[in-house]
This record gives structure tokens, sequence and C-alpha cells, in this order.
């Protein structure tokens, strides 16, 4: 008889090890299950992290080259402000020298007595210059159109 229950208890033993063994397998078949599922998913996602990634890396590009598009416009711009600059601080400094000039001619006026002015005619420039009346004649010609010029370009 004992080897009745020893014969019973190996078999017993048995059965219930490859009942855990075909629990175990049942769980291990459903984590495989999950796995796979996981990695179609992440099939998925690598794939929209690759569209992703060319996305970005066209915009940069386009980015890139809106950065070197704007810096060749501010190049310019800032050339264009330094050649005005310069311009304008031409333009104060002769200006300053006339009024500098001015200053002096006023001064020198203040100091002088001013004679009455004779008018310019072309006979009485005849006589005050000796020159010829055509050449005079020219000459307040050339003066009349020059002030005109200067007037129109002021």
């Amino acid at each position: 008889m004992l080897g009745f229950s020893t014969g019973l208890f190996i078999e017993s033993a048995v059965a219930v090890l490859m009942a855990l063994t075909l629990g175990y397998c049942i769980v291990l078949n459903r984590r495989l299950a999950r796995l796979h599922a996981d990695r179609e998913a992440l099939k998925q996602m690598v794939g929209d992290l690759v569209t992703a990634t060319n996305l970005a890396n066209q915009a940069i590009k386009e980015l890139k080259s809106t950065a070197i598009e704007a810096d060749m416009t501010l190049s310019s711009r800032l050339e264009e402000a330094e050649r005005f600059g310069i311009e304008l601080a031409n333009h104060i400094n002769s200006g300053a020298a006339m009024m500098q000039r001015i200053v002096r001619l006023t001064n020198v006026a203040r100091q002088h007595p001013v004679l009455a002015p004779v008018p310019v005619t072309p006979e009485n420039a005849d006589r005050m210059n000796g020159k010829e009346p055509n050449k005079v004649r020219a000459a307040l010609e050339q003066l009349s159109t020059h002030v005109r010029n200067r007037g129109v370009a002021a």
C-alpha cells in the first residue's frame, strides 16, 4: 500500500506542476500578445516620429533660408543707413561751416556801416567795370540763371 500512496503522491505532484505550467503558459501567452500589440503601436509611433522629424528638418531649412534672407536685407539697410548717416553728417558740417561764415559776415557788417547798394543794370555795369555791354549782359544772365537754379534746388 505504501507504493500506491507514493505513486499517487508523485502523480498528484506532477498534475499540480502541470497545472501550474499550463497556468504560467496562459499568462505568458497573454503577455506575448500584449507585447506583440505594443510592437505594432511602437512601429506606428516610430513612423510618426520619422514623419515629424522630416517636417522639423524642412522647417529648420526654411528658417535658415529666411534668416539668411533677413540678414542680407538687414545688411543692405544698415549699409544704406550708414551712407545716409555719412551724407547727413556732411550736410551738418557744411551747414555749420555756412553758419560760421554767416556769423562772421554779420559781425563784420555790424562793425562797418553799410553803404546804400547801387543797383546793377547793364548800363551802369558797363560804366563801373569798363567792360563791353555784351559781356556784362551775359554775366548778368548767367548770374540770374544760377540764382534761379539755386532757388529751385533749395
